[in-house]
């Protein structure tokens, strides 16, 4: 019988998954998710390594031996997450191998999200980072900020892959492909070789619904309940075709540039109302990835439905966002909202993921 999941490859997406512990890679479930499902590739954030080396013993040996060293807490919890990143990236060097090299395969790290509105500290962690993990197949993660955007051009002109992170709004994402481009731009101009240089821009969903969906339950318009998140990503893709097709491109394109894939994250349904596979069958389509949390890859191998839908309903996709505008919802206020939210979210986990660290250092 076809696997549903694997089955979106078929349509030029990539599924990776939102999740990594020691555990999922010690006992052979993510070869089997490579395997078996054709998952190209992982991601990581504070929250998911908050939760892996809270919740096991498996890392406690290791803050021991590190906690000998390391100079601070932060330093040590780099020092456990590099660890996993390249144990994970070894898994996926087959995928990252095939057919165009460089075309999947990716495992994500993030920079640490106190840096998230420091364009310097962020761009110097990344490069840290970038040479401690040492994998062609790393990407580095920096959230899509207004500060952000420097470091993102910079790392790009360093030449490391970079995951741009916490993007909510169009105009954000556009300033991220920017980014991308001009340091590309910068990386060649200094006489490198671009061919290597890959890149995703991790646009966030279904956040999205949970904050405008009670405002539209308000203004009595239940049937846009659900699709704003979706609008908004099929309006991302528009922007991508525009922004990847453009002469200035083109002359990147035939210097071995790759594209700035968009990448779907945070598709996991947060409405109990919702299919709980709904962001994912939404956004299929090709040149984009989706990172997919475990439940939501079992969820989608079920019983979702995979199809090439991405181009589908683009008039509606502009109708729906149009309305909201006629409702007094204002979409670019929520986006900047949620931005400084996710910061948050991420700084919170972080520092209890530190505090956890430092507990498990005095025992040792």
């Amino acid at each position: 019988m076809a696997n549903n999941v694997k089955q979106i490859h078929d349509f030029g997406q990539s599924i990776w998954l939102d999740f990594i512990d020691r555990e999922i890679i010690a006992s052979g479930k993510l070869k089997k998710l490579i395997d078996e499902d054709g998952i190209r590739g992982v991601t990581s954030n504070p929250a998911i390594f908050e939760k892996a080396i809270t919740s096991s013993s498996d890392y406690d040996a290791d803050i021991k031996a590190l906690g000998a060293t390391a100079k601070t807490t932060e330093e040590l919890f780099f020092g456990l997450a590099i660890k996993d990143i390249q144990a994970a990236a070894q898994l996926f060097e087959g995928v990252y191998n095939e057919g165009v090299v460089g075309a999947d395969g990716y495992v994500s790290l993030e920079v640490s999200p106190f840096l998230a509105l420091d364009a310097e500290g962020t761009a110097k962690q990344a490069e840290l980072l970038w040479k401690q993990v040492d994998r062609k197949n790393v990407m580095i993660k920096i959230p899509g900020t207004k500060p952000g955007l420097k470091a993102i051009r910079e790392s790009i002109a360093k030449g490391i892959n970079i995951n741009v992170t916490l993007l909510f709004g169009l105009e954000r994402y556009e300033e991220v492909t920017e980014a991308y481009i001009a340091g590309l731009e910068d990386h060649l101009a200094a006489g490198h070789n671009i061919g290597h240089i890959s890149s995703v821009a991790s646009f966030f969903l279904s956040r999205i619904d949970v904050v405008v969906d009670p405002l539209l339950e308000e203004k009595g318009a239940k049937e846009l309940v659900g699709e704003v998140a979706i609008a908004s990503a099929k309006k991302a893709y528009e922007i991508y075709k525009r922004v990847f097709s453009t002469e200035r491109w083109k002359a990147l394109e035939a210097k071995g540039a790759k594209p700035q894939r968009l990448l779907w994250a945070s598709t996991g349904s947060k409405n109990p109302a919702f299919k709980d596979t709904k962001y994912v069958e939404a956004l299929i389509g090709p040149d984009t990835v989706d990172t997919v949390p475990l439940e939501t890859i079992d969820a989608f191998r079920d019983h979702g439905i995979a199809a090439d839908t991405l181009m589908l309903g683009l008039d509606q996709a502009t109708e729906t966002l149009g309305r909201l505008k006629a409702l007094g919802i204002d979409l670019d206020k929520i986006t900047q909202d949620l931005e400084d939210e996710g910061i948050e979210k991420f700084n919170k986990p972080f520092e209890k993921l530190l505090k956890a660290i430092e507990d498990q250092k005095a025992k040792a």
